[in-house]
């Protein structure tokens, strides 16, 4: 099968979420709660994680990087798990919606990297089951618009076009017939 060819445009796109995403991390690390700046952080940690073995798999192959990205990817689940806990301590209830909701999006992203084969025999529940999610996501941004919270707003949305290019990544996958992860060398 044929993989999907990206739009000329669209590597330009992804860079500038990226480069928005920078701004709004350090924003939050210097004026937002504790709980704002470390889940931002530690989310960015992971999109940039997912685009690496997205869209550049084939240059992680050695065993060395692999292990390191796990390691990454463990240190920043537990800061966003951290963050998502923090929420609800401090009873931001939107912010806190919105977390576990991306953490459920994050699971359902490492099913869908990690055991190919297995998503694609149940395709329709996998897609059906992230469009609720975003939908749930895409709530948020509206709710945070309406109450007048235009940077919260601005920047979820920001996150879902971020993670929309992650799944552009994976579809185009498996438009190649690939799988993830990349095989480690010995």
């Amino acid at each position: 099968m044929p993989g999907l060819a990206p739009l000329p445009w669209y590597a330009g796109f992804k860079l500038a979420v990226f480069v928005l995403l920078i701004v709004n991390t350090a924003f939050f690390a210097s004026h937002g709660t504790f709980s704002e700046g470390l889940d931002s952080a530690a989310w960015f940690t992971l999109l940039v994680l997912f685009e690496l073995e997205t869209a550049h798999a084939g240059r992680l192959s050695s065993r060395r990087a692999v292990t390191a990205m796990h390691g990454v990817r463990l240190a920043a689940a537990a800061a966003v798990m951290a963050a998502a806990i923090g929420y609800v301590h401090e009873k931001a209830w939107l912010d806190a919606v919105n977390a576990w909701l991306w953490i459920v999006v994050v699971v359902l992203l490492e099913v869908e990297v990690r055991y190919a084969p297995a998503v694609a025999r149940h395709r329709g529940w996998f897609g059906g089951s992230a469009a609720v999610l975003y939908c749930g996501l895409a709530g948020a941004v509206f709710v945070w618009a309406w109450r007048g919270q235009w940077f919260d707003a601005y920047d979820a949305a920001l996150w879902l076009l971020a993670f929309a290019t992650i799944e552009m990544n994976v579809l185009a996958n498996f438009s190649r017939g690939g799988a993830y992860p990349p095989p480690a060398a010995a």
